[in-house]
């Protein structure tokens, strides 16, 4: 019986003699998988020019790509440290509470070694980028008709990247950071808590820590939970699990206890032909692999958990190959479950 295996297509101009051009510009820029990946991309630039009769896709294609590149440049030397993304509203007053607390918070974190990412704004925005201090955070601004203006504590920085398009800006706050924390705030910060939410609780984003803060008697995320439970979780709308994908907290530093602790013994993690591929800083004591098989089994499709070095494709891109890890069939579903696994290996 002959194989039903599928031959992927290439992807090309189909003109030989342009098709030829962008595979030479391609491998003059890179090798291997790269310059696959950049004759891919020229490719799709030519294919635009020749199929689009409207101008305006090719400016907002052109802009986009414009946009992510240098965002990438700038945060390319930073990528092996960890970063907290700081949510709130822009009209907060430098007087209320609610500024006091994002900026200790972010004036604790970065004593821990992390970077602190904010949309470079007035509000809790500067509070956040106030508290990090002077090289320690970066200001990723979107150009509106009013109200955002980035503020004094970013606004000369090398680390303040504009953008004209949420989109752009929302992919680079969840790419380059790892972890969330959203203080009170408008449209605008449930925009971005949701899709923080919406992103894990599909698997479109890596487990992070998600944590609601407002200070000690306040009642705007106590609210907004009575929300969730009374109406999406009452309704079905969202599991029980799912209300492990945040937290509540009102206190600075065991906020950024609870931010930090997320990466004690976790690392990261990757998904390599059906299999979830959870990488830890040190391997796991038999017990604790034992209990995590048995407590755990819920979340898997078939098998069980175990150890695992690195994959052929991890060693292949050079992706930590030093560090141990875990596998499994996760059944991609349960990310509730699964961060609550990785606080429990955390507290080895």
């Amino acid at each position: 019986m002959k194989s039903k295996t599928k031959t992927r297509r290439p992807y090309i101009v189909g003109d030989e003699k342009i098709d030829r051009i962008i595979t030479q510009l391609a491998n003059g820029y890179g090798s291997g998988e790269a310059a696959q990946l950049l004759r891919e991309i020229i490719t799709t630039a030519i294919k635009l020019g020749r199929e689009g009769g409207d101008n305006g896709d090719l400016k907002l294609i052109n802009l986009s790509l414009k946009e992510l590149r240098y965002a990438f440049r700038v945060f390319s030397p930073f990528r092996d440290v960890r970063k907290v993304i700081v949510f709130g509203s822009a009209k907060t007053k430098k007087e209320s509470p609610d500024y006091k607390l994002a900026e200790n918070f972010s004036r604790e974190i970065v004593k821990r070694k992390f970077m602190v990412i904010t949309g470079a704004g007035p509000g809790i925005m500067e509070a956040a980028n106030k508290g990090a201090g002077p090289g320690k955070s970066f200001g990723v601004n979107i150009r509106l008709p009013f109200e955002q203006r980035e503020n004094k504590f970013i606004k000369n920085s090398p680390y303040l990247i504009g953008f004209k398009h949420f989109f752009t800006r929302k992919l680079i706050f969840i790419k380059e950071s790892d972890a969330t924390v959203l203080f009170p705030g408008g449209f605008g910060t449930h925009d971005e808590g949701f899709e923080n939410l919406t992103l894990i609780q599909t698997g479109k984003c890596r487990p992070r820590p998600i944590v609601l803060m407002e200070p000690k008697g306040g009642i705007y995320w106590k609210s907004w939970m009575s929300f969730i439970k009374g109406q999406l979780l009452k309704r079905g709308y969202i599991s029980e699990d799912d209300l492990k994908l945040f937290t509540y907290i009102n206190d600075v530093k065991e906020a950024a206890d609870y931010v930090e602790n997320f990466y004690r013994v976790y690392h990261s993690i990757r998904y390599v032909r059906g299999l979830t591929v959870m990488r830890l800083k040190h391997p796991l004591p038999k017990w604790l692999l034992r209990k995590i098989k048995k407590d755990f089994s819920d979340i898997l499709i078939r098998g069980y958990i175990k150890n695992s070095g690195p994959l052929e494709e991890e060693l292949k891109r050079n992706e930590y190959p030093y560090l141990p890890r875990l596998i499994m069939k996760f059944n991609k579903s349960k990310f509730g479950r699964l961060c609550d696994m990785i606080h429990i290996i955390n507290k080895v």
